[in-house]
């Protein structure tokens, strides 16, 4: 049997975002395209922090445009009900949309409160940083105005 379940908590949501190893972050540049892009992130508090040079395409659609959505998803599994049968063939996973806009930071402290809350999400500790790398790294962050999330698995009847 085939279940979805939408997640209507921001709690729920932190579990599927916190066990996450990237994200997609779509943007949309001034001629009305979308543009996405995977990125590393880090998570703390309803904010979902990112990185990347100072320029490029993306800050420069940033600037114009700072209204992004982001798309986690996890727990990727093919299933079936008859595996003779293409229509009973389905997959599971985890989804998370959220919404908001991006903020940049650009004072060194904040920074470096940013790249720990990035390095937490994969190792759990602080680190030091180089003063030149905090310099030269674009940090931003998104504060989740919206989100909305989906789990859809299946149990197994055989």
């Amino acid at each position: 049997m085939r279940k979805t379940t939408f997640l209507k908590k921001l709690e729920e949501i932190e579990i599927i975002i916190k066990k996450c190893q990237t994200c997609h972050v779509a943007m949309v540049d001034q001629y009305g395209k979308p543009y996405l892009l995977p990125f590393n992130f880090g998570y703390d508090d309803g904010v979902v922090y990112l990185h990347s040079d100072q320029t490029g395409k993306k800050i420069d659609i940033l600037k114009n445009n700072p209204a992004v959505c982001i798309n986690f998803s996890k727990d990727h599994d093919l299933f079936m009900a008859n595996d003779h049968v293409a229509c009973s063939y389905g997959m599971a996973y985890r989804s998370v949309l959220v919404y908001g806009n991006v903020e940049f930071i650009t004072e060194n402290d904040k920074k470096i409160e940013a790249l720990n809350i990035f390095m937490k999400q994969y190792v759990d500790r602080d680190f030091s940083y180089a003063e030149p790398s905090v310099k030269n790294v674009c940090i931003f962050k998104v504060k989740i105005e919206d989100f909305t999330g989906k789990m859809y698995h299946h149990e197994n009847l055989e």
